[in-house]
């Protein structure tokens, strides 16, 4: 190495040596063979997505208005809506923010044709969900059988799996299916009569389930919670069965909960803390079919403040979910998911940090005038980093397709609402993400996995054995937001809803109503837009 080199030129062209190394080669192919796999599930992906809508737009072809109801118009004849069996909806709530509104009315008015009925179950009336959500049904109790219930406060699982299984406890006597949503599930008007329609044709499904298509609000840890779904999303757009399962829409047997077949009320009970998570370790477990259909992709809007501390807390949430298990089994699965996951999130960023390198130890030469020689740096890293920047160009038009078809078949499921577009999503920011949600992955884990606490929702829960052993409630000490929605746990740090009426209470968080629709209003859109 030549003399005239200075000490952070010298560490920089050595860098750059040690890179062509031949672990550091295998290292960076690596990193474009998991691209290119990202990029080839992704089209797969989007091909299941853009077959669900050639078959809609065929069925328009032939006349069928409604194709986003039912592909065969003859199914919305009396004789085949008279006989639906009853679904009860079961929505655990918790806050009130800015999407809230939206989302439970895309909820209630629902175009399904059987009997239905709407549970929002909230942990006490002060959470400030039961004011808004109170509010919300006085105003169109005559329209849609729905009610509030008040389910108390958890003591041997999570608060959310806790609100769930009171829902399930009150639901109609004569309830065939109950279907659970998350208050940050904006659905379409057929949705509910094409997860009820699966499950009338295959008795064998357990679960159903869907997946949300994330909305980014602009900043960068809405961007990094749009580009940490995206991987998981290949295993929801199968058209069939699947072995994921994602707890913001799952679709089951009243009886299952009603006779606890299979364990699903005992284990959920017991200290479980991940509704998904376990009922997919018992499907696991009893070979039960879980399945996905193709029009099962939600809307689902980040919060517009969604800073990037609390999208840190919702990764802490999701590698949080892995320490918890029901058997030997699940844990070695969930072991297996940590590590693999943990690896192949350094094994996507080390390239970059590589490429970096060997660009910078170019751009070095270039100016100061080396030659290759004199530095012993060779052409082979500027090889590599072009290699990398073709398979990370393919992998982002492969993630903008999928986006792209599934913002289509999200607007021809729901004519009624404002349209959604690619317009405002920021690539550039999507990569970035891409390398910190995928660089920090495994710091959470490895977090979680040492702490074996979280703070979610205003609550502390601690793990013991893979099961909840302790729940702490504190509020002056907890965050006053949940993390996604952006939602208000508490009205004021000073004033308990309890001492307010509901118009009060929701006035507080005025600004999310004011922007609404009123729930007649979108029906009658949806009307013309069928007409």
């Amino acid at each position: 190495m030549s003399t005239a080199l200075d000490p952070v030129e010298w560490l920089l062209f050595s860098l750059s040596r040690a890179f062509c190394s031949p672990l550091a080669v295998f290292i960076q192919i690596q990193g474009c063979i998991i691209c290119l796999t990202l990029a080839i599930g992704w089209a797969f992906a989007a091909y299941v997505r853009n077959r669900e809508i050639n078959r809609m737009k065929d069925a328009m072809k032939g006349g069928n208005s409604f194709a986003f109801l039912y592909h065969d118009i003859r199914e919305l004849e009396h004789s085949n809506q008279v006989n639906l069996p009853r679904v009860t909806v079961v929505m655990p709530l918790k806050g009130f923010g800015e999407h809230n509104l939206h989302n439970w009315k895309s909820q209630i008015t629902s175009l399904y044709g059987g009997p239905l009925e709407f549970l929002f179950v909230v942990e006490s009336t002060e959470d400030p969900a039961y004011h808004a959500v109170s509010r919300l049904l006085g105003d169109f109790k005559d329209d849609v059988d729905a009610k509030v219930i008040v389910a108390g406060l958890s003591t041997t699982c999570s608060q959310k799996i806790h609100n769930q299984l009171v829902g399930v406890g009150k639901m109609h006597k004569d309830t065939k299916y109950v279907l659970f949503l998350d208050d940050d599930v904006r659905l379409h008007p057929g949705s509910i009569g094409a997860l009820t329609a699966e499950m009338e044709k295959r008795p064998e499904i357990f679960i159903q389930t869907g997946y949300p298509l994330d909305l980014p609000s602009g900043s960068l840890g809405s961007y990094c919670i749009y580009e940490y779904h995206m991987p998981c999303s290949m295993g929801f757009a199968t058209g069939g069965k699947t072995f994921f399962l994602w707890g913001g829409c799952m679709m089951m047997h009243a009886d299952d909960f009603r006779h606890d077949n299979y364990g699903v009320v005992s284990g959920l009970r017991n200290g479980g803390y991940s509704d998904d998570m376990t009922l997919a370790a018992l499907a696991g477990a009893n070979k039960r079919l879980i399945t996905s259909p193709p029009v099962a992709v939600f809307p689902h809007p980040l919060a517009s403040d969604l800073s990037f501390s609390r999208y840190w807390n919702y990764l802490r949430k999701q590698t949080f979910v892995l320490e918890s298990y029901i058997s030997r089994v699940n844990w070695l699965m969930n072991r297996g998911l940590f590590s693999f996951h943990s690896y192949m999130s350094w094994g996507f960023v080390a390239p970059y940090l590589m490429a970096a390198i060997h660009v910078v130890a170019a751009l070095e030469i270039y100016i100061k005038g080396y030659s290759y020689e004199e530095t012993t740096c060779t052409t082979t890293g500027l090889l590599l980093t072009s290699c990398l920047a073709i398979c990370t160009f393919t992998e982002l038009l492969s993630m903008w397709n999928l986006t792209r078809i599934e913002v289509q078949l999200c607007n021809m499921l729901s004519p009624e609402a404002t349209k959604l577009s690619l317009d405002y999503y920021n690539w550039s920011m999507i990569f970035v993400a891409m390398l910190v949600d995928n660089f920090l992955y495994p710091i959470s884990a490895f977090r979680s996995h040492f702490s074996q606490s979280i703070n979610w929702s205003g609550i502390r829960y601690h793990l013991k054995d893979g099961k909840i052993s302790k729940i702490e409630r504190k509020k002056d000490r907890g965050p006053k937001f949940t993390d996604l929605g952006g939602k208000h746990l508490y009205v004021a740090s000073t004033q308990e809803i309890r001492g307010l009426d509901s118009t009060d209470a929701i006035d507080l968080t005025a600004s999310a109503l004011r922007s609404e629709i009123p729930i007649m209003g979108a029906a009658r859109i949806l009307e013309e837009q069928i007409q």
